[in-house]
């Protein structure tokens, strides 16, 4: 079984940064594919940004040079660093992970995984 726990959620100005955090625990083998998601309010949830084995990244457009993906293996630890942060990304933020190699048109939907946190608010203002 797998649990993720996500952190690091909050309310900022338009242009700030966050940086969120999420805990992997219990079975952590085989889990290639980790990613964040998010859901704004009336809206689907949606891929923001994948990271497939240790290196291989895949972004929405939407926050492309704006935001990084990375895990810290020793801490069983993904990471979603934010910059330049918008209104329009206000939303609940979602780690996700899967034991599947999923090709990388795949990496952001969110049918493709398996285990899900329960999400951290994210809140920018104008």
């Amino acid at each position: 079984q797998v649990q993720l726990v996500e952190s690091g959620g909050g309310s900022v100005q338009a242009g700030g940064s966050l940086r969120l955090s999420c805990a992997v625990f219990g079975v952590t083998d085989g889990l290639h594919c980790m990613g964040w998601f998010r859901q704004a309010p009336g809206k689907d949830r949606e891929g923001v940004a994948t990271l497939y084995g240790d290196s291989s990244t895949t972004y929405a457009d939407s926050v492309k040079g704006r935001f990084t993906i990375s895990k810290a293996n020793a801490k069983n630890t993904l990471y979603l660093q934010m910059n330049s942060l918008k209104p329009e990304d206000t939303a609940i933020y979602y780690c996700a992970a899967v034991r599947a190699n999923l090709y990388w048109s795949l990496r952001l939907q969110e049918k493709m995984y398996a285990y899900w946190g329960r999400g951290t608010q994210v809140t920018v203002s104008s």
